[in-house]
């Protein structure tokens, strides 16, 4: 159930974060990557404590990832890491530079 729920969530076109509301890098992440010009459709923030399987999305993500923290960043299919990843991104250029590959800027 839970790898079937990460696993549609994850598209090549898309960015997705795979968040906790009360995580102060999750806030981080979502205020950085809102300021970016993305297509509003093309950015999906995904609340895993919504669901009543959050260890197993968790435990998944760790599979799939290597880290069962949040935010689990997602720039198309490849998971870029955390917040932490996402600002040396930023900061050294290739953010923007991923973002185009996979289309989703405005």
């Amino acid at each position: 159930m839970a790898q079937q729920f990460v696993n549609s969530k994850i598209k090549a076109d898309k960015v997705v974060v795979f968040i906790k509301p009360t995580c102060p890098h999750c806030r981080k992440t979502m205020e950085l990557l809102k300021q970016l010009p993305i297509k509003p459709e093309s950015l999906e923030f995904v609340d895993i404590t919504a669901h009543s399987d959050t260890n197993a999305i968790q435990d998944y993500l760790q599979q799939l990832t290597g880290a069962r923290t949040v935010p689990r960043i997602f720039i198309g299919k490849e998971c870029i890491g955390g917040n932490s990843d996402l600002t040396t991104l930023e900061q050294n250029g290739q953010l923007l530079q991923k973002l185009q590959q996979i289309g989703v800027l405005q």
